[in-house]
């Protein structure tokens, strides 16, 4: 892809910098070549697709579809997608509600194939609404390019705004977490949390989120980070402590680097 975004610095002041300067750098993304051809495509062609078996027919609608999920890796699992969208959402024997990465049933549900005489591809703001969930998730990913840390941070800003918003309870949600591996890794960093912490049982995992979550931002509840402040709050511990960690094994490896120096001078 031809598009870089600019970040001139790393940690929490290049977090700063990209939010400030967010809106016009996703404009450049979306008016780069490649981004534009797709998305222009998509928007012509979504509109009769009627099946899942025509969406997966279609490679280039494919790619967007699954890559407005953070599914692009699947697009040669034709089979697997298939189904995913064929069975729906609507029964707890489909296969989108039998999957840990809940982006599949997102995405099943949104799509209607398998649950609606109508699906989604015919509502009016359909496909815009999937070319900018696409836009976003190419965003991140050019922003991973150069910075990790950010595209997690970025990721969680924007997953933890719908988890806070599904109707579910809140164990459902934190479990959630522990099965998306880029929250996870926020959430870890953010509470402090040696990287040992995934090997525990998941439900001694689960509390001890709750818990240092509720000393950390009062309220152990992932509810709670419907607020934006929290959201922020959450993200900028994750980049500091992340950033400490990146300086601290830098400065680790500087000073091995010296020593062999001195003992072979």
């Amino acid at each position: 892809m031809s598009f870089t975004p600019v970040i001139p610095l790393s940690g929490y002041g290049g977090w700063s910098f990209l939010k400030r300067t967010m809106a016009t750098q996703k404009a450049a993304l979306a008016a780069s070549p490649e981004v534009k051809r797709e998305a222009d495509y998509f928007r012509a062609k979504i509109g009769k697709v009627d099946t899942a078996d025509a969406l997966v027919g279609d490679r280039r609608l494919l790619g967007v579809a699954l890559g407005a999920y953070g599914l692009g890796s699947d697009i040669d699992n034709k089979a697997f997608v298939r189904k995913v969208l064929a069975d729906g959402t609507l029964d707890v024997r489909d296969l989108s509600n039998r999957l840990a990465n809940k982006q599949y049933y997102a995405l099943s549900s949104a799509f209607g194939f398998g649950d609606y005489a109508v699906p989604g591809t015919k509502l009016s703001d359909f496909a815009d609404k999937t070319i900018a969930a696409w836009t976003d998730r190419k965003f991140e990913e050019a922003v991973g390019a150069q910075n990790n840390t950010l595209r997690l941070a970025l990721n969680a800003e924007r997953e933890l705004g719908a988890l806070s918003k599904r109707d579910a309870s809140e164990d459902t949600l934190w479990y959630s977490i522990l099965g998306s591996a880029p929250l996870r890794q926020v959430f870890q960093g953010a509470l402090g949390l040696p990287s040992s912490f995934s090997s525990i049982d998941l439900d001694q995992q689960v509390s001890v989120l709750k818990d240092k979550t509720a000393r950390d931002f009062g309220d152990g509840g992932l509810k709670a980070f419907s607020d934006p402040a929290k959201v922020e709050t959450l993200i900028r511990r994750f980049i500091v402590r992340a950033d400490a960690q990146a300086s601290a094994i830098g400065t680790g490896s500087g000073s091995i680097a010296l020593q062999l120096l001195t003992n072979r001078s």
